[in-house]
This record gives structure tokens, C-alpha cells and sequence, in this order.
């Protein structure tokens, strides 16, 4: 395996994703007193947050009714009553405040440090254009990588093999030299997969993944494979 490209997914791969999302909404929901214990928003907002991403990788909401409809339901779940108007201020807010918490995931640095004289490094995202770029330039992590590839820029997100393709070609690498390192196993290890990346899934949550799936339960153990 000669490996000449790292693609590195954002989201719950480096940039610790739900840790910055509590402390953003906690922020927020002091500034407009919303009176709801953050502890419990976190735990029914997750499930409910993923599941309208797959909902829009799978272009089947769009980015508005993703951020509105994430916070209608939650507050739903947990019986709070707010007007629509509410919820769309603080889905706004959530977007503007979320890149000023930056927490990484352990290890991170250390591993971009390990990596950098030996690959070029990109992200692939489907996170917000306009987000994801403040995220790595306020985690200062935005100068490890060469190219930025946002499923936004591209017209097309992770699975969808046009974004890789789109990826590699402005990286100019070839697949059988990149890998793509992410942790949904469906849009970064099936989808880079399609187009005959090597993978490395990061099983953070250790979901069930079959023996001989190269994954890994924390960013240090890339030094294992790489």
C-alpha cells in the first residue's frame, strides 16, 4: 500500500463535534434564556441530528429544513414549548456561534504532526461551507491540509462518488494512492471505497464492524497503518 494522500473527514473524526455542539447550544440557550437542561437536549438531539443528516446526504431535506427541523423535533421530544420563529433564530445563532468552541479529539495534533512530513493532506466534509472553514482555522488545524473539499463546492456529498472523484482530481492523486479516514462508515468508507480508496474507519463509538475492517477506536493508532 503506497499511500501518497490523506483525505480526512471533519466532523467526529478530528473536530470533536458533539462536545462543540453542547457548548454551542448551551451559549446560545443562555443568551436567548431557553429553560431546558442542556444535559438532556444533548442526549435527544443526537440521535435526532443524525439522522436528518442522513436525511440530507441523501438529499432528501435541504440545509434549511435540516437546521430547523433537528431543533423542532428535539424540543418536541422533551415536550418545551417555542415558537417557530424561536427556533429559527437559534438555528441561525447555533451556525454562527459553532466554530468558536474547538475542541479536538484527543490526539489530534499529535497525529497530524506524525502524518505531515510523510502525506499530502486534505478533508473531504459534508459539514456547511461556510462553517467548516472556521472550524479549522479556529482549531488551527487549517494549515496541516492542502485542499478543503466541501460537499457544498462540489454539488454532491459523501457517499455520492463525485465527490471523491472531484477530491482526487484536485488533489491530483490517484485512488489506489489515497485513503480516506472518517467515521460514517456509509458516506466516508463505503463511498471512498466506490471509487477504490483504501479506508481506515474510525470506530470512536465501536460500532459491530466485520473482522477485517481496518478501523481504529482512536486517532493515535494511526501510527499502526500509516
Amino acid at each position: 500500500m503506497n499511500i501518497k494522500h490523506i483525505f480526512f473527514d471533519l466532523d467526529h473524526t478530528l473536530w470533536d463535534f458533539e462536545s462543540n455542539s453542547k457548548n454551542t447550544f448551551e451559549h446560545i440557550f443562555k443568551d436567548k434564556q431557553i429553560g431546558v437542561e442542556i444535559e438532556d437536549f444533548s442526549l435527544c438531539y443526537k440521535p435526532i441530528n443524525q439522522k436528518y443528516w442522513k436525511l440530507f446526504r441523501e438529499d432528501k431535506v435541504s440545509k434549511e429544513k435540516l437546521r430547523y427541523g433537528r431543533l423542532k423535533e428535539t424540543f418536541e421530544v422533551l415536550d418545551y414549548a417555542i415558537d417557530d420563529d424561536l427556533i429559527n433564530v437559534l438555528a441561525e445563532k447555533y451556525i454562527e456561534n459553532l466554530s468558536n468552541f474547538n475542541k479536538l479529539f484527543s490526539g489530534t495534533i499529535d497525529i497530524l504532526n506524525y502524518l505531515k512530513p510523510k502525506y499530502n493532506m486534505h478533508i473531504i466534509t459534508n459539514g456547511f461551507e461556510e462553517v467548516q472553514h472556521r472550524k479549522l482555522e479556529n482549531s488551527s488545524i487549517l494549515p496541516y491540509f492542502k485542499h478543503i473539499i466541501s460537499s457544498e463546492k462540489v454539488g454532491a456529498k459523501k457517499p455520492n462518488p463525485k465527490i471523491f472523484h472531484y477530491a482526487l482530481e484536485i488533489a491530483n492523486a490517484m485512488s489506489e494512492e489515497s485513503i480516506m479516514i472518517g467515521d460514517n462508515f456509509e458516506a466516508d468508507i463505503l463511498g471512498a471505497r466506490s471509487v477504490g480508496m483504501h479506508t481506515i474507519f474510525c470506530n470512536f463509538d465501536k460500532e459491530s464492524v466485520p473482522d477485517n475492517e481496518k478501523s481504529i477506536s482512536r486517532l493515535d493508532q494511526l501510527k499502526n497503518h500509516l
